[in-house]
């Protein structure tokens, strides 16, 4: 699979009846599988306190150097004094919000402004280093909107705070109501799969793994084995895992016995990879719509993230007419509709490219077009080079699109496998590259993963040129372990 920014493709901006087209007919929705019957949704549970300011007190939130706050026709009023440097020097708060490691959170609130201003909204510990889980900024007017952030804390605290930061700027009032920091509680598997497991899943049967069990007296096999192989990392599903359902029910198995998360892709769109190096997928969109549903039959109720169909939003350009992008987007609809009714301790994310190739905006429309306000997020950056912090910047920009134009954004994940020393320009086995961060919560996004498999080829190219597409070279992986 690979990612093109350059290929002359020019970008459209998809249609209001585009997207009122997109998804199945009820007469596509199976029934639940098995297993998910009896799964419940886990009670919320509200860690801020007087968030609403229905008692007309302020405490217990707080007004730190430079803000005043009242509460004012039912909501609070914090008036902000002129002359501060940064957002931080003007802020106000609630203290004492407990925080779990893995939890799955959600910050909501309705915000507006005497002034068009930008505010800093953050989830974050209390004391130096001040570690955010959560540090969102947002754009306000004299227009009440209602924000909403999902998000993952990698803290472990007693001592976690709700922060509006409004230094930096003028004089000016900020308005804010129905503040609530929610949670599903206790680390318990209603707090999403992160919260269920014990870290990510290595999977045994990786192409480097099992190049190094059979290469054993290959001298590059240990370095190998302890770079590469041993490093939770994604695996691919397509149209090569023969029965779908009893391949993914093994992999996602195998998984929860080890009490692990595994990171699955699904990538079998029809149409894949605009016929190239990684061209191929379902023959038929009935026969996408059969397969992703045996896909999601395979999770079941078991903890797992699932990247879906890399490349399939960002290379709508390359399909010949409308209809046939009419026609994805639809089965892109299906499969976020599959996973969001039937894999109820998943959290997927919709591929949304990379941060060099479809604009912010532009990807903020397909990516409701194909239904990502049914998944948990978007993912980026899957088999690229760009590097966390682009990626990130990327993210929250195609976020602050989401929320202007429907009024939500969206968690995302970057793929880190191959963006140690960011991007060259190249996309197709480029030399110079290294190996990103592992697998982590937090980092920038809400998760870091390894979704493309290092020392993998791209296709016949670049520094592989007799490689095919998803094949291992051990050339390859060590120049990744070297970047060179």
């Amino acid at each position: 699979m690979q990612l093109r920014q350059q290929m002359g493709w020019v970008s459209f901006v998809l249609a209001a009846s585009l997207v009122a087209a997109c998804g199945p007919s009820s007469s596509e929705t199976p029934a639940p599988a098995p297993e998910t019957a009896g799964v419940q949704a886990a009670e919320l549970v509200e860690l801020v306190v007087n968030g609403d300011f229905s008692n007309g007190q302020t405490a217990p939130w707080w007004s730190g150097p430079n803000t005043q706050s009242v509460v004012e026709n039912g909501r609070l009023r914090v008036n902000v004094t002129g002359g501060t440097a940064n957002p931080w020097d003007a802020p106000m708060g609630q203290d004492h919000i407990a925080l779990a490691n893995g939890q799955a959170y959600t910050l909501t609130f309705t915000a507006s402004a005497t002034a068009n201003v930008t505010v800093r909204a953050t989830v974050q510990l209390g004391a130096a280093p001040y570690t955010a889980p959560l540090d969102q900024n947002i754009t306000l007017d004299g227009t009440a909107r209602t924000f909403t952030f999902p998000f993952t804390s990698n803290l472990a605290t007693a001592a976690g705070q709700v922060t509006f930061q409004v230094g930096g700027r003028g004089a000016f009032s900020l308005f804010l109501d129905n503040v609530s920091l929610t949670t599903s509680g206790g680390g318990n598997p209603g707090g999403g799969p992160v919260a269920m497991t014990s870290g990510f899943y290595v999977d045994p049967n990786s192409n480097p793994a099992v190049w190094v069990r059979n290469n054993g007296g290959d001298s590059r096999a240990s370095r190998i084995q302890t770079s590469i192989a041993s490093k939770p990392g994604a695996r691919w599903f397509g149209n090569w895992s023969g029965d779908i359902t009893a391949a993914v029910s093994s992999f996602v198995g195998a998984a929860d016995t080890a009490d692990k998360l595994p990171v699955l892709v699904a990538y079998n769109i029809p149409g894949r990879d605009c016929g190239s190096h990684s061209g191929g997928g379902a023959g038929s969109p009935e026969a996408y719509r059969a397969w992703i549903s045996a896909f999601v039959t395979g999770l079941g109720s078991r903890p797992a993230i699932v990247i879906i169909e890399p490349d399939a939003v960002a290379q709508l350009d390359c399909l010949p007419n409308d209809t046939e992008r009419q026609t994805r987007l639809g089965l892109l609809r299906y499969a976020t509709e599959q996973l969001r009714d039937r894999a109820p301790n998943t959290w997927a994310y919709l591929d949304g490219g990379n941060a060099n190739w479809i604009g912010a905006d532009t990807m903020a429309q397909r990516l409701e077009s194909a239904g990502v306000r049914n998944l948990r997020g978007f993912a980026l950056n899957v088999s690229n080079f760009y590097t966390t912090a682009q990626s990130t910047t990327y993210g929250t920009n195609v976020n602050g699109a989401l929320n202007s134009r429907y009024g939500y954004t969206k968690p995302f994940v970057v793929d880190t496998s191959r963006n140690g020393n960011g991007h060259n320009g190249e996309w197709c086995n480029p030399g110079g590259r290294r190996l990103g961060v592992t697998s982590q919560v937090g980092g920038g996004a809400e998760l870091l993963l390894w979704v493309k498999v290092p020392g993998d080829s791209d296709g016949n190219c670049g520094i592989a040129p007799n490689t095919p597409a998803g094949t291992f070279s051990p050339d390859l992986a060590i120049r990744l372990i070297d970047g060179t």
